[in-house]
């Protein structure tokens, strides 16, 4: 294709699409964000705790109402819900474990029995949300760590504050305290907030315009039927993978604007969440690397509240639990739970293999950077380097392989009818279920070794 036509692509597509994504997606986000503004106001007001807890509460009720209208309802149920049990739990010992069971049976029983699929799809991440963090108050209030139960507003203030309730992240009930303390305004909140915005609408952009295009017209690869498929599936992976960086760095700004999402180093406050990592991902270390940058808090969490209790059966099978529980929080989804379930085979393959593999060479070839006080002997040697970029090559070939299944531009209707069983079988079916015999063949050789 001549230069020019290629340019002239480029601006009809830029026109067509990349103006109308952006201005659909802001006109989409800017009352949630002057909600969070209100939010944020209201906490440095010298008024009662009380009373801002019940504006963190009525300004998430608001946001949930903006984005699902009257299906808002089932988040608000959820939330009260955990907190009936929480006051109920006769053991105190065992709030989060019987909490985890009840609020697993909820998502299930509402996703067979109460609501039709594309109801529950759209609700799904504020679910999430909630359902994690009413399981972190009870775990840390069984542990000592939160070192009471939360009052009602407390309690609702905190699974509701509309820095999170939407587009999440998770945040622990004292960083929400320490929100509603009020830190004082300043242009470093204001520049950290709204510089997550660009970058969400960036990611946007990249997600809807660019990446569903990327081989026939930013890079012009020329290939037989079989790189067709994985270019195919390379730009399904891609679309996706932004369309994750999109919600992660929106929630950044959302929770930001509303006052949290903050540290404290010395007198300074530093506005410096951070929920996605997008270059962790497409340009790896290793798979460990991707699965805790993909979304930072929610990694943050499974470790703390899943994997970690989880430990006493052993490594393998604390991975496995973990990530069934994430595959449950994220819904009765076959090829979410397909994936999520190939991610925790990929990622203890891939992290034994190179444990041995350094014992072995006595190299910095783990699944995570070396300290620079290590005491292997091979560290920045030529064939360690190259060692590296093979397992990091392995990792983007696995990562476009898994999603290949999600097709972009899909709406929640489209996507509830698409994604089936049978649709991620053939999908994988058509790439020869490749990643998936590359897992097998590395713990063959690991077990060889």
């Amino acid at each position: 294709m001549d230069i020019s036509i290629r340019i002239g692509i480029w601006l009809e597509l830029a026109e067509s699409c990349g103006l109308s994504v952006i201005q659909q997606g802001l006109q989409q986000i800017w009352r949630l964000l002057l909600l969070c503004l209100i939010c944020r106001v209201s906490f440095r007001l010298d008024v009662p705790s009380t009373l801002k807890h019940g504006v963190s509460v009525l300004t998430g009720i608001c946001g949930l109402f903006l984005f699902f209208e009257l299906d808002m309802v089932w988040v608000l149920l959820l939330a009260g819900l955990c907190y009936f049990i929480l006051l109920l739990s006769q053991n105190p010992s065992r709030r989060g474990l019987y909490l985890s069971v009840v609020i697993l049976s909820y998502l299930l029983i509402g996703e067979l029995l109460l609501v039709d699929m594309v109801t529950w799809h759209k609700i799904r991440g504020s679910q999430m949300v909630v359902a994690m963090k009413a399981i972190s108050v009870a775990f840390d209030v069984d542990r000592g760590a939160v070192g009471r139960l939360p009052s009602l507003p407390e309690y609702l203030g905190y699974v509701l504050f509309v820095g999170t309730v939407v587009f999440g992240p998770w945040i622990s009930f004292s960083t929400y305290m320490n929100a509603a303390g009020g830190a004082k305004l300043s242009w470093k909140w204001v520049q950290s907030s709204f510089y997550s915005v660009k970058k969400s609408q960036l990611c946007l952009l990249v997600s809807s315009c660019i990446a569903p295009y990327l081989f026939p017209l930013f890079v012009p690869i020329q290939g037989n039927q079989f790189t067709q498929k994985w270019q195919r599936a390379y730009e399904n992976a891609l679309s996706f993978h932004f369309s994750n960086y999109f919600v992660g760095h929106l929630s950044e700004s959302t929770t930001m604007l509303a006052g949290a999402g903050f540290s404290e180093e010395k007198d300074n406050i530093l506005w410096d969440l951070k929920v996605v990592e997008p270059l962790n991902v497409e340009m790896p270390r290793s798979m460990v690397q991707v699965v805790t940058s993909w979304n930072i808090p929610m990694s943050q969490w499974l470790k703390t509240y899943v994997f970690k209790n989880a430990m006493k059966l052993g490594t393998f099978p604390a991975i496995l639990v973990t990530y069934t529980a994430s595959a449950l929080l994220h819904g009765l989804s076959f090829h979410l739970g397909a994936v999520l379930l190939s991610l925790g085979f990929i990622t203890y393959v891939e992290h034994v293999l190179r444990k041995k593999l350094s014992a072995i060479f006595n190299a910095c070839i783990l699944s995570r950077p070396c300290t620079s006080d290590c005491s292997h002997r091979h560290k920045k040697e030529i064939w360690v380097w190259l060692l590296n970029l093979a397992f990091s090559l392995l990792v983007i070939f696995h990562l476009t392989y898994l999603g290949s299944m999600f097709d972009p531009g899909l709406d929640e209707q489209e996507a509830g009818e698409s994604y089936t069983a049978i649709h991620t079988i053939q999908r994988w079916s058509e790439l020869n279920w490749a990643s998936h015999w590359i897992v097998f063949l590395c713990w063959l050789l690991f077990l060889i070794l």
